[in-house]
């Protein structure tokens, strides 16, 4: 069986590196910036915009006071009358510098929210991409809620980023820049004292913000660990009611949930005594601008600083303090947003599946010996003209292996569903070996079973033969082409299945039947749910085959599941199936039913049969028995009763599957 699932941890070093690493903070921003240069350009011309008119605002105080308000109390002390045209005059412009500045944010921020949904829907399309070409070995060594995780709240604290803390930083940034410079033209030596203020919040910036980005990347994983336990437990949750697990359930999501709650906990303190901090710092440093520029101008004289100079550096302060806070505040969404980036990579970067195949499977037309490629079209014409039937009794339609040798040509073989097991040896993790010498042929037409306890290494040969994992030594062939040399999604279309574990997805009835088959008409499912017996059941639902279905057909029993599951493999018509205890979830009955449906099917095909039930398997070309990976009997039913070895006492009920 395959190794136990769960979300790798993080170690040590993955702590310990930066979360905001060059390498990572250049990979997302590759998202950003890939297709949308131009509609940045226009936020980063908006940001510029906002940032010169918010200073220039801050500057003309020092206009308003020295030019204007001073003038105007000096006439109407002297004259008793005050003229207020200049001022009206320059009231207006700031008003309109001031409505610059308002357009120019509400074009940065709508623009924005089309970056980033669009950017968020690139990042889930490529992880959903590549997702499909990750190895069956991934999703059995990953909880399916941690995997779940990385599209939403990994993907949400992108959103966050992108569409808020991306932008604000470079508002900072660009605020910061064109406030220095003013803060500079206005005054230098006071310029020097917020310099001083300004290091002193950078320095605790970098101790605090190192903290919480530890405690943040710990957050992340957490989060993806209590996720994938709640799927787990969701899915199992008629387990854990009957036998009586909650307590114990509970216990143990308290001891992930406390653990999640201790991280986000830990984070969120650094990350909130930062922003105080910060704040009281620009108090400080304001009221000792206030304080040396009032012993400047008592010292020096108005000519040397003036009120308005004064008043205008006071803006200029807390101007150029606030982005820095603000950067401050918003490093905890971008550290949030590089640890759930960092997550996204990592799956982004898992190792797809290999695929060095290159016999393909194509549909050819047959002329006594000689076969001919064909488009598909071609023969699914032919097929639904005669009824399903590949031949019409002197030119027929099959499926041929398209094998492209070394020299350019071109050869092509008939499928018939051969398939042969020479010398297997296996291990799902390299350490503990699952199979030993597995040696075995099945000729097309027949059908083969597997018998033993669980963990015997059944599910493993099927698992084998459709490569879903690789064989660690020994030889597949399949139609005497080794199994390595076949690509492995001709190989799996060639390869029907029907497991244990009933899938089925929202949508009809119909829809979950064609998914054996995406080309087949729905006059070919009926025909497929006829064979399999499940047509009868499926015509009573409320709208029949366009009923739709829920949460895995929660709406059906889990014989109705099943039988649906035969027809899916029935309307796929493969020359190989596999049934993997395809008729356990059935009652006796039904079985039976079933089992006459599931003759029709199997017939002219090779057929690879894993049962508990040893009736089912009787009428089997070859029975193997296996035990602890090896195959301990083989022979037909009459011959193995007949030995009185394992599977005698099987059949005989001296010896219980467990």
């Amino acid at each position: 069986m395959p190794p136990p699932r769960g979300g790798r941890p993080m170690n040590r070093e993955d702590l310990k590196k930066n979360p905001i690493s060059k390498g990572l903070l250049k990979r997302l921003l590759t998202y950003v910036t890939g297709k949308y240069k131009v509609l940045l350009g226009i936020v980063f011309l908006c940001i510029i915009v906002s940032s010169i008119t918010s200073v220039l605002g801050n500057m003309f105080i020092r206009n308003l006071i020295d030019d204007h308000i001073a003038p105007i109390l000096a006439s109407k002390t002297e004259t008793g009358v005050a003229d207020f045209s200049g001022l009206l005059k320059w009231i207006r412009m700031v008003g309109i510098l001031f409505i610059f500045g308002v357009i120019a944010n509400l074009f940065q921020g709508q623009i924005m929210l089309v970056i980033s949904n669009n950017v968020l829907r690139n990042v889930r399309n490529d992880m959903f991409k590549h997702m499909q070409t990750l190895p069956i070995s991934y999703f059995d060594t990953h909880s399916h809620g941690d995997v779940m995780s990385h599209f939403t709240n990994d993907v949400d604290t992108l959103r966050q980023m992108i569409s808020q803390s991306f932008p604000q930083m470079v508002s900072s940034g660009m605020t910061i820049i064109t406030t220095l410079a003013a803060m500079i033209y206005t005054s230098w030596h006071l310029t020097i004292v917020v310099l001083l203020g300004t290091f002193a919040m950078i320095f605790l910036m970098g101790k605090i913000g190192g903290k919480s980005a530890t405690f943040f990347m710990k957050q992340q994983a957490s989060l993806g660990d209590v996720n994938g336990y709640i799927e787990e437990l969701v899915n199992g949750q008629k387990v854990v009611k009957v036998f009586t697990y909650e307590d114990r359930a509970k216990t143990a999501f308290d001891k992930k949930n406390e653990e999640l709650c201790d991280n986000a906990t830990k984070a969120n303190i650094f990350a909130n005594i930062l922003m105080p901090i910060m704040s009281n710092i620009g108090n400080v440093l304001y009221v000792l601008v206030a304080f040396i520029g009032g012993l400047l101008a008592i010292q020096f004289g108005v000519s040397a600083i003036s009120i308005g100079v004064i008043a205008s550096f006071l803006l200029l302060t807390k101007a150029f303090v606030m982005p820095v806070s603000q950067v401050s505040q918003q490093m905890n969404s971008i550290i949030m947003a590089m640890a759930g980036a960092d997550r996204i990579f990592k799956l982004l970067d898992e190792k797809p599946e290999e695929d060095d195949g290159y016999v393909t499977l194509v549909h050819c037309k047959k002329e006594g010996d000689t076969l001919t490629e064909v488009p598909e079209e071609e023969a699914l014409s032919f097929k639904r003209a005669h009824e399903g039937k590949g031949s019409d009794g002197t030119t027929s339609y099959v499926w041929a292996w398209k094998h492209p040798h070394k020299d350019g040509t071109l050869t092509y073989a008939e499928v018939k569903g051969d398939v042969r097991l020479f010398d297997v040896d296996f291990s799902y993790d390299g350490k503990k070996q699952v199979l030993y010498d597995v040696s075995l042929y099945a000729k097309p037409g027949q059908k083969i079973a597997f018998v033993g306890a669980t963990g015997a290494g059944k599910t493993t040969i099927t698992n084998l033969i459709n490569r879903f994992y690789d064989i660690a030594d020994g030889k597949i062939r399949y139609d005497d082409i080794n199994i390595n040399k076949i690509k492995k999604d001709d190989l799996r279309h060639s390869l029907g299945i029907v497991l244990q574990d009933t899938n089925l997805f929202t949508g009809s009835v119909m829809e979950n039947i064609r998914y054996g088959n995406l080309k087949a008409t729905d006059e070919e499912c009926i025909k497929a749910a006829k064979l399999a017996n499940a047509h009868d059941f499926i015509s009573k639902l409320p709208q029949g085959y366009d009923t739709e279905l829920t949460s895995n057909g929660a709406e059906l029993s889990q014989g109705q599941r099943q039988l649906i599951a035969i027809a899916r493999a029935a309307v796929a018509d493969p020359p190989v199936m596999i049934l993997d205890e395809a008729t356990s979830s059935i009652d006796t009955r039904t079985e039976a039913i079933v089992q006459r449906g599931m003759d029709a099917l199997m017939e002219n095909r090779t057929v690879f049969v894993i049962a508990h039930r040893l009736s089912t398997v009787r009428d089997s070309k070859a029975i193997m028995v296996l035990e602890n990976g090896h195959i301990i009997e083989r022979g037909d039913h009459e011959s193995l009763i007949a030995e009185k070895g394992k599977y005698y006492q099987l059949y005989t009920g001296a010896f219980e599957l467990e």
